[in-house]
């Protein structure tokens, strides 16, 4: 079914709920507390892994639980790791508080060793990445990685897919590495300068990306699903009551590879 490469870090994420922020100096009971795994490009390569293909993720670790966490969650989603650890760093990790009155939350990221994913990384999996039908990755970690991994792929005549998230000014030329971007609204509009509220919008859009050097754009609609450049809009599946949004783009990403 083919091999998906997968650039990106993990993140341990923990998540808190309680009535309201507290002020600085101040403790507040919190409602609960959750514990999981997270990053963007680790749940891009889970989700990939969960769907039957060979999968395989660079990044960088410490050495500790949340480590242990991540090569789990990988391990029974079929992704293999090409990671570096170090004792030196702790693994990432990601606090959010949701304020239960209102759902709005408030989000702090410690990348910890992924911060240190560097390209010397990528040229040391280049024959791993040459070997892939699909490259992926995102800006989580450093961008002169993602670069480089774009630039080994392409030479090799990889499928590269660019999920511009979070958003970011982008090195010139990087765009003209991408056989796919999947930017969101939001994205769409730092990559851009277009608001993306309507179709048309994304039809125009997705006609800039082009210009700019994305071989085939795909813009991500939430539930109207996504416009394909070239296609037009490709409805979302109906999978019955949404429960949960958290992740929706990685998940997206990860089945799209």
């Amino acid at each position: 079914m083919g091999h998906v490469v997968v650039l990106g870090v993990f993140v341990a994420d923990t998540a808190y709920r309680a009535e309201r922020m507290p002020r600085l100096g101040e403790t507040v009971l919190g409602n609960s507390f959750s514990l999981g795994p997270g990053g963007k490009g680790s749940n891009q390569a889970v989700a990939a892994g969960r769907l039957g293909v060979t999968v395989s993720i660079i990044s960088r670790l410490g050495q500790d639980d949340f480590a242990d966490m991540a090569k789990d969650v990988w391990n029974k989603s079929g992704v293999t790791p090409y990671v570096k650890q170090n004792s030196d760093d702790y693994t990432g990790a990601a606090y959010i508080f949701v304020e239960d009155s209102s759902g709005d939350n408030a989000i702090i990221i410690a990348p910890g060793a992924a911060a240190k994913i560097s390209a010397q990384d990528l040229e040391v999996q280049a024959d791993l990445i040459k070997s892939a039908d699909v490259f992926v990755t995102q800006l989580e970690q450093p961008m002169e990685a993602a670069v480089r991994g774009l630039e080994i792929a392409r030479s090799a005549g990889v499928k590269t897919v660019l999920n511009p998230a979070p958003a970011a000014e982008l090195p010139h030329g990087m765009l003209n590495l991408c056989d796919f971007v999947t930017p969101n609204e939001t994205e769409t509009e730092a990559l851009t300068g277009i608001t993306v509220a309507t179709v048309d919008d994304a039809e125009r859009a997705a006609a800039v990306l082009n210009h700019m050097g994305v071989t085939t754009p795909i813009i991500t609609l939430g539930e109207k699903g996504a416009y394909l450049f070239g296609h037009g809009m490709v409805p979302a599946f109906k999978a019955g009551p949404v429960i949960e949004t958290t992740g929706a783009g990685d998940a997206f990403n990860g089945g799209f590879a």
